[in-house]
């Protein structure tokens, strides 16, 4: 049987992750890997999930294990509605949001809800992989607009709304990943926000802002999301997830948004999944209400901060002086650059001979037409790991100067 006359438009399109790709092929434990995004296992609350986890099953039984509501768990939601006014000083009603299945469906679906084959968005560049892939499914025709150690450029973000406004072509929306961003560890200053959010009101589209693990925050003031510094007026769409602030295992996020758009991504899900996991949901719900989650992110805080520390001090021991990083102020990831001769999809298999992996950046540009930079991860390895690890790199890269 021949299925490549069968498959659909959609399955061309897709291509597989380089970093999925990449981790099976390191997970040799000699190997040293930088490569992925994962949180510290050493650091999930195993406990906490186990005591609750019991108690949603025997106390809750009926609504645990029956079908939930596509919306989401109302005792979930709840929590989330409060934890919003808490940390974001945000008000949203449970019809402004919809608890999805983590960051990465939430891309999914707002590609889906948005984007018709050939529809124009515009990205950071670089920007994260995953949502390159969930848009790239979807047919969109991404513009990539430059960015500096502070994020995206407004001058550079203006230019290409512009462009495509003078070709008479509507930007279905604006993805940043504004604070930490993966893969560079940047965040976006709140005035240059301000400035975003008018560039995109002017040019009738939206803000899709990513906040996967924006408590993580290791030094200064945070600025205030796209979401709250728009004051409810419908020009943001915003998704948080669960995967790096409490445990990737249960694959639970949320979006939150103008109503009219949350109830589209509701019709969706419905066709797609029915809901997200009702057990999960009530186990998040309660970790939630017993107030474990600030006192969790505060230790997740505290590791991740030594660990980034000591990557940058073994950088700047061991690596070339022709080779730069970001100062990630939070987040998981840096963000290394190689002189400009050098390629780091090229220098990879000879890392991995040196026992030590990476992401190259290549990835992560919507035109894929930059080759001298590499993701970095600091939050999963130990301190050993991150110290060997680098030493290797650097030998790597020296030797291939």
């Amino acid at each position: 049987m021949n299925y490549n006359k069968l498959f659909s438009q959609v399955v061309s399109r897709s291509k597989a992750s380089a970093i999925r790709e990449l981790l099976k092929v390191i997970s040799r434990p000699e190997i040293i890997s930088f490569a992925g995004g994962l949180p510290d296992p050493t650091l999930f609350p195993t406990q906490d999930v186990a005591d609750i986890m019991h108690d949603v099953v025997t106390k809750s039984p009926k609504e645990a294990l029956q079908y939930g509501t596509t919306e989401g768990q109302d005792c979930l939601k709840k929590e989330l509605i409060k934890l919003l006014k808490e940390t974001e000083n945000i008000d949203v009603k449970s019809e402004q949001m919809i608890v999805v299945s983590a960051s990465q469906q939430a891309l999914d679906m707002t590609a889906r809800v948005f984007v018709n084959p050939g529809d124009d968005i515009i990205t950071a560049c670089p920007t994260y992989l995953g949502a390159l892939q969930a848009f790239q499914v979807a047919g969109a025709a991404i513009t990539g607009a430059e960015s500096d150690a502070y994020g995206v450029l407004p001058e550079d973000l203006e230019a290409k709304l512009e462009g495509l406004k003078s070709q008479g072509k509507q930007c279905k929306f604006v993805y940043l990943v504004p604070d930490f961003q993966n893969p560079t560890g940047t965040t976006i200053p709140e005035k240059r926000r301000l400035e975003i959010l008018e560039i995109v009101k002017k040019y009738d589209t939206f803000i899709l802002e990513d906040s996967p693990y924006r408590q993580v925050r290791f030094e200064g003031e945070s600025p205030r999301t796209f979401y709250a510094l728009d004051e409810g007026k419908g020009n943001v769409v915003t998704m948080f997830t669960f995967s790096k602030v409490f445990v990737p295992g249960f694959r639970l996020g949320y979006i939150i948004g103008p109503e009219e758009v949350i109830r589209k991504y509701v019709i969706l899900k419905q066709a797609m999944d029915l809901c997200s996991s009702p057990i999960l949901q009530l186990a998040t719900g309660e970790y939630l209400r017993r107030g474990l989650l600030l006192d969790h992110v505060s230790q997740i805080i505290a590791s991740y901060r030594e660990k980034r520390d000591l990557m940058l001090r073994t950088l700047s021991e061991y690596m070339p002086k022709t080779v730069s990083w970001t100062r990630p102020e939070g987040g998981l990831f840096l963000w290394l650059t190689l002189p400009k001769h050098m390629d780091a999809t090229q220098l990879l298999p000879k890392a991995l001979e040196n026992k030590v992996a990476y992401v190259a950046g290549v990835d992560f540009y919507p035109d894929g037409n930059v080759f001298n930079d590499m993701r970095l991860n600091f939050s999963y390895s130990t301190k050993e790991q991150i110290v060997e690890g680098l030493k290797r790199l650097a030998q790597t890269i020296k030797d291939n100067l």
